[in-house]
């Protein structure tokens, strides 16, 4: 049956791959791609051009970084439900991610730049989309929300190699605003935002599994360590090198996985070809347990709440 799956982060990456393989592998599939207007309009372009006729691809634009520009994405898409002029609603894959060369960045908004892009911005999409998931009718298996998070969150040499440190977690109150953590003016402090900010999307996730509807099931996926992909565009130009074209040789081994497999995995996660129970950790292509550190329901709490007072200006249109 027709569906739409709503996706950010499908411009490049593993996103690039798994809106790909999800219009290849679903032909009633209307994929919807969340981007900045010009990278937007060009991966619409080109995911329409590669899919074939009949395949259905729209953009919907948006700042990730604001959560102004993510409520008015949200609203559009709930508009063209409404209007018939997009399926009914089975999936939302949050994605895109950042990741900066330090701990100062401000959004339009006055969030730090890496929390709202990988925190608020997902728990934006989820609260304004959930009462539009279809739950039931012609589907027989759940809705599904998918959130990329990432194994540096473990915060040990086994899953990031020391190249980023591991989560430093404060009162979501410090973390949402720049400067959360030690020598935030460095590329330690961008990652350890970065590290933090997917040790929080896991929180969150867990709370989406108790909270959401019956019919929406909510998992995280880890990719693994990707290289190759524009996760380090912020970066100084020799990490952004190391990134393209030296460690891209490391997909061969056990210790990184290749962008291909990478998004294939997404893609069969947000499709349902993956199984997971709501609340799962997916490491690459298998349910998991994700740090001892990620399972603290005060914490989740904590945060969920934080979340709703952050997003509640901008989530008016929530009925």
């Amino acid at each position: 049956m027709p569906s739409t799956v709503v996706m950010t982060g499908a411009s490049r990456g593993i996103g690039r791959v798994a809106a790909e393989r999800v219009l290849r592998a679903s032909q009633d599939a209307h994929l919807v791609v969340v981007a900045r207007a010009s990278s937007g309009v060009r991966a619409t372009a080109e995911l329409r051009e590669s899919a074939g006729p009949g395949q259905a691809v729209s953009h919907v634009a948006a700042d990730l970084g604001s959560p102004a520009s993510v409520r008015a994405a949200a609203v559009e898409i709930r508009d063209r439900l409404d209007s018939g002029d997009l399926p009914p609603l089975r999936g939302f894959v949050g994605n895109a991610g950042v990741q900066y060369t330090n701990a100062l960045t401000e959004g339009p908004e006055g969030f730090e730049a890496t929390f709202a892009v990988n925190v608020l911005a997902n728990h934006l999409f989820v609260r304004l989309l959930e009462d539009r998931f279809a739950l039931k009718g012609r589907f027989t298996t759940p809705a599904r929300i998918v959130i990329t998070v990432s194994d540096t969150h473990f915060g040990d040499f086994r899953h990031n190699m020391g190249m980023v440190p591991g989560p430093v977690w404060r009162s979501p109150e410090v973390l949402a605003r720049p400067a959360a953590f030690p020598r935030p003016d460095t590329t330690a402090g961008g990652r350890t935002a970065y590290s933090t900010s997917k040790l929080a999307a896991l929180y969150l996730v867990h709370e989406y599994a108790r909270r959401l509807p019956t019919g929406i099931d909510a998992v995280a996926y880890n990719p693994g360590f990707v290289p190759g992909t524009d996760l380090a565009r912020n970066a100084d130009p020799v990490s952004r090198f190391a990134m393209r074209r030296l460690l891209p040789v490391l997909a061969r081994t056990p210790f990184a996985t290749s962008r291909a497999a990478a998004g294939r995995y997404l893609a069969d996660l947000a499709l349902g070809t993956i199984e997971a129970p709501t609340g799962s950790y997916v490491d690459r292509d298998r349910v998991a347990r994700s740090s001892p550190e990620s399972y603290d329901p005060q914490r989740e709490r904590e945060l969920w709440n934080a979340a709703e007072r952050f997003c509640s200006p901008f989530a008016e249109s929530r009925k």
